[in-house]
């Protein structure tokens, strides 16, 4: 891995058809941006399951991607969370950290859950979490692109 370059993680745990979309069309948006840059940044995407201390350890920011699961963050999630906790707790203080909750009703207690976790681990919210609530909408779409396009930016010209 090329040290000098800066990497924007993006984790998810993605098992519906329509959570899949939004993580396809956010790293579709990503790499649109990131490729008209002179000094691209790294984009790496894992699945919530495979992702490793490692992947966050060469992280300079993550963004989380999870179904609300009866009023929580995913299994996935929650086993990503547990896997990484203290191998990256004293590494990896300040990450600048986002997610996007697909939330079939509030969400509200998912989003609390998330941000006790990366309040434990340190990590700091560059913005509220995007919670994508109630019945599909194809604005998920739009809202999840905005959401990776303002990451990659912000990554790339060092606002975070």
């Amino acid at each position: 891995m090329n040290n000098t370059k800066k990497v924007l993680l993006i984790i998810a745990h993605a098992p519906s058809k329509n959570l899949r979309s939004i993580v396809d069309k956010m790293l579709f948006a990503a790499h649109s941006i990131n490729k008209d840059q002179t000094n691209p940044i790294q984009i790496n995407y894992k699945e919530a399951l495979l992702a490793s201390p490692d992947d966050v350890l060469h992280s300079d920011t993550i963004i989380l991607i999870t179904p609300e699961n009866l009023g929580y963050m995913s299994g996935g999630m929650k086993d990503f969370f547990d896997r990484i906790y203290y191998p990256c707790l004293e590494e990896k203080q300040g990450l600048p950290v986002c997610a996007l909750i697909r939330a079939g009703h509030d969400g509200t207690a998912t989003e609390i859950a998330l941000k006790t976790i990366a309040t434990g681990l340190r990590w700091r919210w560059v913005q509220e979490p995007l919670i994508c609530r109630g019945e599909w909408q194809e604005d998920f779409i739009r809202q999840a692109e905005e959401l990776a396009t303002a990451m990659t930016i912000a990554l790339h010209e060092g606002m975070i």
